[in-house]
Formats: structure tokens, sequence, C-alpha cells
């Protein structure tokens, strides 16, 4: 048995596109000239790049493969003269999961769990277009076994954090605890609990939303309240502010259930949706100025570019000997960054 996808366990949707594409060792880079000037950085691609589609590159950018002037970029880039552009060439998709040396934050071990502190940007397991630099792929190099359960691409991996979601996450060593944690998600006797930095001040000290959460009308990678849909499925989340400043507030949340991007849906639906949330804030990254006063001075380097959710404390009982433990990650520096501007500011 698996357990039930939750906001922070998910496959998340924006993740995903629709071809798969690994990216290869092999870089071009490439100056911007000025008939390129206007143009979308995938169609620039496509044009300067023989024996690829434009899907190929367009996928091959969303999974982070192109930098414009140091900065990774998105498909709906538009260039300007000047710019220089590295850029990974896509390769052939792969089934199996690529040992990495990748360094990784372990807060427990033991023979049947490990139990990571993920940092924000890795995926947790091979997904289309994110073959390499998973958390399997660092997981699969430092461990000689791992549960199976999950198939050759999720060896390990009883539940999941969103891309750019950092902190708690348990992986199963072995299929008997693969079972057992599983379950223990499934009975929803894991407690978790996030701390999120949300736009606007919320006026409630302490509340629990309960909304359906289903797949978005329009928008694939996204979901949403819907009521009645067939996609829908009940969700509870209760939260809690822990700060207020004069644009944002600090909050901890505890979803009861676990539905894909539970938190993150829930609370753009009360009005205050996470701080740089690329889907459902409308923006993915900020400044300080833009923290304190709603507007970037110009040139302005981002403090924040990834949405501000983090896994802080998990809690579940040890599969061996039924005693309950608890885990916990601190706070990660570019979310600890911006509390630092917000208490200055406030």
């Amino acid at each position: 048995m698996t357990p039930d996808p939750t906001e922070e366990d998910s496959l998340a949707p924006d993740q995903s596109t629709d071809a798969e594409v690994m990216l290869t060792d092999v870089v071009r880079q490439v100056v911007v000239s000025p008939s390129a000037a206007g143009q979308r950085i995938d169609v620039f691609l496509t044009q300067l790049l023989d024996g690829y589609s434009r899907q190929q590159l367009r996928d091959a950018v969303q999974a982070g493969s192109a930098e414009v002037d140091g900065r990774v970029v998105r498909p709906s880039h538009r260039l300007r003269e000047g710019q220089t552009i590295r850029f990974r060439l896509p390769g052939p998709a792969t089934d199996d999961t690529v040992p990495e040396n990748i360094e990784l934050d372990i807060l427990y071990e033991d023979d049947g769990m490990v139990v990571v502190n993920k940092p924000a940007g890795m995926v947790v397991h091979p997904a289309r277009g994110n073959w390499t630099g998973t958390l399997t792929s660092a997981l699969a190099y430092r461990f000689a076994s791992l549960s199976d359960i999950g198939g050759p691409t999720r060896p390990g991996i009883v539940h999941r954090l969103d891309r750019e979601t950092s902190g708690v996450i348990v992986v199963a060593k072995t299929n008997a605890f693969h079972l057992n944690l599983a379950q223990q998600w499934h009975d929803r006797e894991v407690q978790k609990e996030y701390l999120a930095i949300a736009v606007g001040r919320v006026d409630r000290d302490r509340d629990r939303i309960e909304a359906k959460i289903g797949k978005h009308p329009f928008q694939r990678e996204k979901m949403a309240i819907r009521e009645r849909h067939e996609s829908s499925r009940p969700a509870s989340t209760f939260y809690e502010v822990l700060e207020r400043f004069t644009r944002h507030s600090l909050i901890k949340a505890m979803p009861k259930t676990g539905r894909t991007h539970q938190i993150r849906v829930h609370m753009e639906h009360v009005g205050s949706p996470i701080l740089c949330d690329r889907l459902y804030a409308g923006h993915s990254e900020i400044t300080r100025s833009q923290l304190l006063t709603g507007r970037s001075l110009p040139d302005e380097a981002p403090l924040l570019s990834r949405h501000a959710l983090h896994a802080s404390r998990l809690i579940l009982r040890h599969p061996k000997s039924g005693q309950m433990m608890e885990f916990q990650a601190a706070l990660p520096a570019d979310l600890e960054a911006v509390l630092t501007v917000l208490r200055a500011g406030t």
C-alpha cells in the first residue's frame, strides 16, 4: 500500500512537461545578436540548434537547462541584445535512477530508514523534465540498498516534497519499513508541520481551512478549490499565525489530509498565498525593496527565488521499535534572510 499523495508529498504537476527530457553534459554558449532581441528563448534555440524540435528545447528550458547572464530562465523569457546564454543540450530519457554524487543533509539514519533535510530546488525522483540531480540519484549513490516498492525510479520514496519545498523527508531502506511507513501516511498518523511566509497580514490568529481540492479547470500544472468536480477530494489544513509584518505573515501549517499542493492552494483560497509561489501567488521571486515597499529598485537582485514553504517538523512511529520519533529541519538561509528583512522593516 502506498500513501495518499499530499501537497507536500506530491509529484508536483509543475515539475512535469509534455515530453520526457534528460539533459546531457554538452553545454553551448552564445551571445544574443541584435536580430534575436525580443525573441522567446525557446524559439531562438530552435533556430540555433539543428536536430531538435521546439517542444524538445522548450521542455529542456523548463527543466532548468538555460541560463541567461547566469540566471535560470523559463521558455517564455524574452532575450535582449548582448545577453549570454548557456544551454545544456537535451539527450535521451531513461527509466533508471542514475547514481550521482550529490551532498545530502542527513538528519537520522538506521538500518531501515533515513531522514533527509531536502534543499529547495531538488526534485525528489526522476520525472519528465527532471532526470538528473534528484534526491533518488543522491540516495542511490550513497546507500547500497533501498526499498524497491516504488519501482526503479523511486527507490525508497515513501512520500515526496514539491521541488521548491525544503525540509524533512523520510526514505525507506527496506520494503518492510516502506510498507509500515506508507500505512502510517495512509492512516493519517504522521504529524506534519510546515513554516511558510504568506503574502498579506492574515487576519485570524489560527483557523482550519476545509475546502475540497481538485484539478484546475484550465491550467494542467495547477490545482484549485473545486467542490463538485469528479477530481475533487476533501482537504483540511490547520494554520496558526506566528508573526505578522506590514505586508506579510509567518505561519505554521499542519495539513491533516494530503492533497497535491494542499497548503499552497488553501492559503491562496483565504487570500494569503505563499510568497514567491509562481503558480498561486503570481510571482516567483522578490527583492528586498519589494518586500518592504512593494516596488523593486532598478537592477536589484532577488532576495528569494522559490516559494517560501519549508517542511520543518515530522512526527511518526518507528516501524521497528514502535516509539514515536520527531525530526526537525531548521529554516534554511534564504527564508531566514527574508524574515530578517521583514522584522527589521516592521
